[in-house]
């Protein structure tokens, strides 16, 4: 179980690097782009941060009831 919720963790990881990414060059480019998605970006941002955070979470739990 501890395997898949590792994995998971790193796939969460990987989304919250991407959304920032995304909307750190949105920043950049600015325009129609930026004024257009930058909310929606941040509320993905924040979205796959929770369920990264939440994963963290469950796998250090999982982890201290295993000991």
């Amino acid at each position: 179980m501890d395997t898949v919720l590792t994995v998971l963790l790193g796939i969460a990881m990987l989304a919250v690097v991407v959304v920032l990414g995304a909307g750190i060059v949105g920043f950049m480019i600015g325009g129609e782009f930026n004024s257009k998605h930058a909310s929606k970006l941040m509320r993905w941002r924040v979205g796959t941060q929770a369920a990264a955070v939440i994963l963290l979470l469950a796998l250090v739990l999982l982890k201290s009831f295993a000991e």
